[in-house]
């Protein structure tokens, strides 16, 4: 029986690892990577890009590459087919960039005719496999036990030979909140995998898709991309932070600029929004929307929140953060901007559910 092989925490620590190699900057990373999208949306054209800038060292969408070998398996394809879409996409292309339309099963020796074409081309970078469903085989194994299987067979080819492998999938045609839930087949396939790519048309009959990026190396990101002239140009690119501030209340950053200035305020909802010139949200909402976001926008923005009864009545308090919590209050506002005797924090009932 073969020993673990074991890492102590001291050691894992101080030494220097080296991280992830990226075949296309922050986007895909060397390990195996799904690619899906609905039939006929045009998975191929993007891969074939893909394949030739990472085989010239070109961007691909003005992300940066890492030049290397290239290997497009486009199993459903003919090379007639692949040249005519060559063709179509560029007037040269590299040595680099090889083509295959058959192989092996996954199961069958596939991974065997991988590890020669290494052999012979050692400087690749880039696998892309397209499709799935062309390197599988009829199994008796239970769904989750085949997916998890083949899939895994992929992977550990990859990062045995730290290059970046693409896998071509589909996704089924119901919808789902989540689109990586669309994925074709079970969770033992996406659970799999390093990196999920989804590629979903905003419009049925339009030429406007959105590909969703999600990975373990990867910040979760949306790329809004238009299909022109056979090929997948960018329009726009969100990263983790841009889509999270998307979806923040612009009211709640009229709150940040007006505390600019200030250590501390203290006031009604009312006078809060009379002071932000706000005539279109309620003083029930700002302070839903305070507390629902006081431990994200708001402690990102170093503001701390609180909602307290005086004497005078139900108010909000804001102050400025010193970069740590303090003071008596559990979101850390210093006390001086309630004082004890005249200020106490609301009940359960009394606040509506907030805490």
């Amino acid at each position: 029986m073969q020993k673990l092989k074991i890492l102590d925490a001291d050691t894992l620590l101080c030494q220097p690892l080296n991280k992830p190699c990226f075949v296309v900057d922050g986007l895909i990373p060397a390990g195996l990577s799904l690619f899906c999208g609905p039939q006929k949306i045009g998975k191929s054209w993007l891969m074939l890009k893909l394949c030739l800038c990472v085989s010239q060292g070109t961007p691909f969408w003005k992300i940066p590459t890492t030049q290397g070998g290239v290997l497009y398996l486009c199993l459903e394809d003919t090379f007639y087919r692949i040249q005519d879409r060559l063709f179509r996409l560029t007037d040269e292309a590299s040595k680099r960039l090889h083509f295959a339309v058959a192989s092996c099963k996954l199961t069958d020796g596939l991974v065997g005719q991988l590890e020669d074409y290494l052999k012979e081309y050692p400087d690749s970078r880039l696998i892309v496999i397209d499709t799935l469903q062309k390197i599988r085989t009829a199994s008796k194994k239970n769904a989750y036990a085949n997916d998890y299987g083949d899939i895994s067979l992929i992977k550990d080819f990859a990062d045995r030979h730290a290059l970046a492998v693409v896998v071509v999938h589909h996704i089924r045609k119901q919808k789902d909140s989540d689109v990586f839930n669309q994925v074709s087949g079970t969770t033992g396939l996406t659970g799999s995998a390093d990196t999920n790519f989804v590629l979903e048309k905003t419009n049925r009959a339009g030429d406007t898709a959105i590909l969703y990026a999600t990975g373990r190396d990867i910040e979760y990101q949306e790329f809004s991309l238009r299909f022109r002239d056979c090929s997948w140009e960018l329009l726009e690119r969100k990263g983790q932070e841009q889509l999270a501030a998307a979806v923040v209340p612009p009211v709640l950053f009229r709150v940040a600029e007006f505390m600019q200035d200030k250590r501390e305020w203290s006031g009604t909802a009312t006078e809060l929004l009379e002071q932000l010139g706000e005539t279109d949200t309620a003083p029930t909402v700002i302070t839903k929307l305070l507390n629902e976001y006081r431990i994200t926008f708001l402690k990102d923005n170093n503001l701390f929140y609180d909602y307290r009864r005086i004497k005078a009545g139900r108010r909000i308090v804001l102050a400025k953060g010193d970069g740590v919590d303090s003071g008596d209050s559990d979101f850390g506002i210093p006390s001086k901007a309630c004082p004890a005797d005249t200020a106490t924090p609301l009940s359960e009932a009394e606040s509506g559910g907030f805490f």
